[in-house]
């Protein structure tokens, strides 16, 4: 019932900092406050307000100009989607193929050497030539989007097996970034006689730059509104543990309560990423609160806002610990519990005994299927990554899958399954409670 309300319309994809994603943060608080759980601010209640800027996608429209002169209207969210922080702007240009988009020449690496990408629009893969964390920085959106701004483009676009909503990124004035199926890609690259698979293929065997011209243009029009002022808010709440001595140390268990938003007409409902893992934390916040004997430890149940944004919401909350949060003890992150029949996910390699005790815990339930040891971060990390960057012992679980309908319109609750989502709120609250009480 809490990821169908989430999923809901009148919140309108929980979209961090729109009015939808308030009045679900509102909504959530006043569950908080039902319950008896006890709250971080005079003022504010249950919720942490923080900067949060946003961007709303009113219309976009994109066609393809092949080199014969045909045209090819591409349907949004089937052929095309723009990133959801592109600014407004209505182009018709000539494009490039770059690569993985990657300027990387002060470690040997430069898809955009030797082209001119000024006033183009840009064509590119997400990801790096190999795994290498040399590449790491390189491969975060935010650097690909500036590096190609600065050089004179107009967008990137990137070329996605799928359609996916993606709000990650900044707001950059006079930039139009979309992304494109591998499809589209083919189309656009008869002219040379290859396809995306080809050479995407090329590029992940040679570990070289393949970069070039291409006798295609797009046009590209966005009608969007930036919202540079806008508040996000983590939702926070907490029992206190029944040791003087130990309660000033907390358990936190989280997961993201924000998705994609409402563009284009198009509602992005995020049943699964993430109602379902909010759902499942404030299912255990409830347990929690209504015990007659709290564990020796605090334990702190935190909803996240602008984790599409980038870990937004976790990352402010490490860095300004609400007052009564003394100090984190561990962190146990959920996020998209809903699809499939069984969690995996990963945890901190120390202390042992924290593997040890989520284990324990499953022996109660039986829904892990795997538990392996968290050993870096890259960039596409979730909202366990702060804390684990501060060294605090993290763990992070998600369901097998599939996860069908990722960050599109059918991300809806009718792919939920409700008994697995129950077994996943057991396993928060039993691993919680027993790390809590040691």
């Amino acid at each position: 019932e809490y990821t169908k309300t989430l999923a809901s319309p009148p919140f309108a994809g929980r979209l961090t900092g729109h009015e939808g994603y308030t009045a679900a943060a509102r909504w959530a608080a006043g569950k908080f406050k039902s319950w008896g759980l006890r709250s971080i601010d005079v003022k504010e209640a249950f919720l942490q307000p923080y900067p949060s800027p946003y961007t709303v996608i009113d219309r976009a429209e994109m066609t393809l100009i092949l080199p014969d002169g045909t045209e090819k209207a591409l349907v949004p969210e089937r052929d095309f989607l723009p990133l959801l922080y592109a600014d407004s702007a209505d182009r018709t240009a000539d494009a490039v193929f770059a690569g993985w988009g990657i300027s990387a020449p002060e470690i040997g690496y430069d898809d955009y050497a030797g082209i001119d990408i000024k006033g183009k629009f840009v064509f590119c893969f997400r990801g790096t030539p190999d795994g290498d964390l040399k590449y790491q920085r390189y491969d975060e959106h935010r650097t690909r989007m500036m590096s190609a701004r600065d050089k004179g483009a107009l967008g990137i676009i990137y070329i996605y097996p799928d359609m996916v909503a993606n709000p990650n990124g900044d707001w950059l004035e006079g930039f139009t970034p979309a992304v494109v199926s591998e499809k589209v890609m083919d189309a656009v690259l008869q002219e040379k006689n290859a396809t995306a698979a080809e050479l995407r293929r090329t590029l992940t065997t040679t570990k070289r730059p393949v970069s070039f011209l291409l006798r295609a243009r797009v046009k590209l029009t966005v009608e969007s509104r930036h919202f540079p002022k806008s508040v996000g808010y983590n939702i926070v709440g907490f029992i206190e543990g029944s040791d003087p001595k130990l309660r000033g140390e907390f358990v936190v268990v989280g997961g993201h309560f924000d998705h994609c938003g409402r563009h284009m007409g198009l509602l992005f409902p995020g049943a699964n990423d993430n109602a379902s893992g909010s759902a499942a934390v404030m299912e255990a916040a409830q347990a929690f609160a209504g015990l007659a004997r709290k564990p020796k430890r605090s334990v702190a149940f935190v909803l996240f806002g602008g984790e599409e944004l980038g870990l937004q919401g976790s990352t402010y909350f490490v860095d300004h610990l609400p007052a009564p949060l003394g100090r984190v003890d561990a962190m146990i992150n959920y996020d998209m519990v809903g699809a499939g029949d069984g969690l995996r996910g990963g945890v901190s390699a120390e202390p042992a005994a924290f593997k040890e005790t989520i284990e324990r815990a499953d022996a109660h339930v039986g829904i892990l299927r795997g538990l392996g040891i968290i050993r870096g971060l890259g960039v596409r990390g979730s909202d366990f990554a702060p804390f684990f960057a501060k060294g605090i012992p993290a763990a992070s679980l998600g369901s097998n899958g599939p996860h069908l309908a990722y960050h599109q319109t059918g991300d809806t609750i009718f792919r939920i399954n409700p008994d697995m989502m129950a077994e996943a709120a057991k396993l928060a609250f039993l691993a919680a409670y027993f790390w809590a009480d040691r």
